[in-house]
């Protein structure tokens, strides 16, 4: 009987999986510089706790990786946060229903998405600027509805119903960790199995000729924006379920960053066009198993966002290595 192996070059093999995989290697190697800082780091709790602190970065960059895919970049996320967890918690405080406050943050986090896909596809400006305006809009309303100071969900319904999402497990594993796998996998399927999938990356890799195969590439835009809106809206919907409270000044506050240094640790092409969900999942692991590295090394709190710029910097750099190693 033939051996099903025999011939495979296994040096090429290896290649591809790291040029194609590369950020499970980096959490690998993460997991082993952890586990000498610290002997209980690489357990089922410490790995769980991993994914928890990731879950709010983590959702957002899923709509972030279809944003940059796209060729385009969103730097309001952060305040879309804030402001959909602030109105959420006006809601729930009214209402003291947690259907209405995760109705009210998503479309909130829609809504304003349509703003900014609306700008860049219609108006067929650049995403940087909208949503640097956008940005510092919505930050500016949001500090304004909570007068500077912080909204507080009701005490007693916080405990009765939000907290236990935020707080609770189902079969040992943290609500927050079964719902960013659950929308993991759904963005996954969207990117891999659908027509608009696709489209996102059809638009990316050259725009002019998705244009000419009869892509809507304006409406795949304000849809993109809309989604990573929605799923911004649903973050804030748990990070209020988690803390209980929105800071409406600091909420939020430079989340688009830790987002956009999880979507480019994934392998993301800054420049669109190529990049994976499932490579952003990880991505957004290994930005909080860096930090709590660094918390078991002791290194002060405010060098953090130094080495997350620089990982940025890395990530891209990275990848135009590797992007000359598929070419060869």
């Amino acid at each position: 009987m033939k051996n099903p192996l025999a011939g495979v070059d296994w040096k090429r093999e290896l290649k591809n999986l790291f040029v194609n995989h590369n950020y499970i290697f980096s959490l690998i190697l993460l997991l082993i510089v952890g586990r000498i800082a610290s002997d209980q780091f690489i357990t089922i709790a410490s790995l769980s706790n991993l994914v928890k602190s990731s879950v709010f970065i983590g959702i957002i960059a899923l709509g972030m990786t279809l944003v940059i895919i796209s060729g385009n970049i969103d730097l309001s996320v952060g305040s879309i946060l804030a402001l959909s967890a602030a109105l959420g918690v006006v809601a729930f405080n009214n209402s003291e229903s947690v259907l209405q406050m995760l109705l009210v943050s998503s479309a909130i986090g829609a809504g304003l998405g349509l703003i900014n896909g609306i700008f860049v596809g219609k108006a067929r400006m650049a995403s940087f600027i909208v949503t640097l305006a956008t940005m510092t809009a919505y930050r500016s309303i949001t500090v304004q509805l909570g007068q500077g100071g912080p909204l507080i969900a009701e005490n007693e319904a916080y405990f009765a119903s939000l907290r236990p999402i935020g707080y609770g497990k189902i079969f040992g594993i943290p609500y927050l960790v079964v719902i960013f796998l659950a929308l993991t996998a759904l963005m996954w399927f969207v990117m891999n199995k659908t027509k608009f999938g696709r489209y996102v990356y059809a638009v990316g890799s050259n725009e002019k000729a998705a244009k000419l195969t009869g892509i809507q590439v304006n409406g795949v835009k304000i849809a993109i924006f809309t989604i990573i809106g929605l799923l911004t809206g649903v973050a804030a919907f748990l990070y209020v379920t988690r803390f209980g409270s929105v800071d409406v000044a600091t909420a939020g506050r430079m989340f688009e960053l830790d987002v956009i240094a999880a979507v480019a640790i994934g392998g993301t092409m800054m420049s669109g066009g190529r990049g994976t969900i499932q490579g952003t999942f990880f991505g957004a692991v290994i930005i909080y198993s860096i930090d709590a590295i660094l918390s078991a090394f002791q290194v002060p709190a405010f060098v953090n966002d130094l080495i997350k710029g620089l990982l940025i910097l890395g990530a891209v750099l990275l990848q135009k290595v590797l992007d000359r190693t598929r070419d060869e």
